[in-house]
C-alpha cells in the first residue's frame, strides 16, 4: 500500500467514525486550557480534570495564580505528578502572562514556548485546540500509533521527526483533528502491550496488524 493510500485510508475512517474529535481535558476558557495541559505532562487526563476544578475556583485567571504563593498552590496540585514543578510553573506562566502578554493566552509557538513548563507539545495543544492552527503534537499516544500504523517510518525516532511527517502528509485543514484521532486510538484501542486489533476499524491501512496476519499465516502453515 502507498503512503498516502494509508493516510486517506485512515483518514477517511476517522471522518466517517470520529467526525468530532476534541481533547478530554476540561476547560472554560485558554488560561485553563493551559493550566490543564501544563498538569497534564506524565499524567492522564483523567486525574487533571479530577484536580483543576479546585484549582480554577480559587484562581480562575492569570492575576489571581500570579500573586499565588507556592504553600497556597501547592495543595491543590499535590495529586498529579511532578507537583513541586509544576506549582513553580503555574505561578511563573501567570506571572509572565501579566507582565509580558498582556494577561492573555498567546497564540505562537514561539511566544508559548517561552513560559514556564511549556515546551513544543504543549504549545502546539494549545494552538490547535484554541486557534484550530495545523500544528501536531505528538504525545507518547501519537508517537507509538503513527508508527506502528506505517503512517511514519519506524526511522521517524523522535517527537519532531514524527510531527514533521505527520504535517506533511495531512491536510492542513485536518491537522487539528487528527491529532485527536490519533490521541484517542491510542488511549482506547491501539493500546501499548495488548492493541485490540480485533475492534480497530483501521486493521486494513495497518501495517503493524499485516505483520501480525503473516506470521499468524506461518504458525499455521
Amino acid at each position: 500500500m502507498k503512503k498516502q493510500d494509508r493516510y486517506q485510508g485512515v483518514i477517511n475512517y476517522f471522518l466517517e467514525h470520529v467526525p468530532v474529535a476534541e481533547t478530554e481535558l476540561t476547560y472554560e476558557n485558554p488560561f485553563q486550557l493551559l493550566v490543564a495541559v501544563i498538569l497534564s505532562a506524565q499524567c492522564t487526563d483523567k486525574r487533571v480534570n479530577l484536580t483543576t476544578p479546585a484549582i480554577f475556583k480559587k484562581y480562575p485567571d492569570p492575576e489571581t495564580m500570579a500573586k499565588a504563593s507556592f504553600d497556597d498552590l501547592f495543595p491543590l496540585v499535590r495529586s498529579i505528578s511532578y507537583p513541586n514543578n509544576k506549582t513553580k510553573h503555574l505561578i511563573g506562566t501567570s506571572q509572565l502572562l501579566i507582565s509580558t502578554f498582556n494577561g492573555e493566552v498567546p497564540m505562537t509557538i514561539n511566544e508559548l514556548v517561552q513560559l514556564p513548563g511549556v515546551g513544543r507539545k504543549t504549545a502546539n495543544v494549545i494552538t490547535s485546540v484554541i486557534d484550530q492552527q495545523p500544528n501536531m503534537a505528538v504525545d507518547t499516544h501519537v508517537f507509538r500509533v503513527s508508527r506502528r500504523i506505517g503512517l511514519v517510518p519506524m526511522t521517524a525516532n523522535t517527537p519532531l521527526a514524527v510531527e514533521k511527517d505527520l504535517i506533511k502528509n495531512i491536510p492542513s485543514e485536518l491537522v487539528h483533528k487528527a491529532h485527536h484521532w490519533l490521541i484517542l486510538h491510542g488511549r482506547y484501542t491501539c493500546l501499548a502491550r495488548s492493541p485490540k486489533c480485533d475492534s480497530c476499524g483501521i486493521t486494513a491501512m495497518c501495517k503493524y496488524f499485516e505483520k501480525e496476519a503473516k506470521k499468524k499465516e506461518k504458525l499455521k502453515a
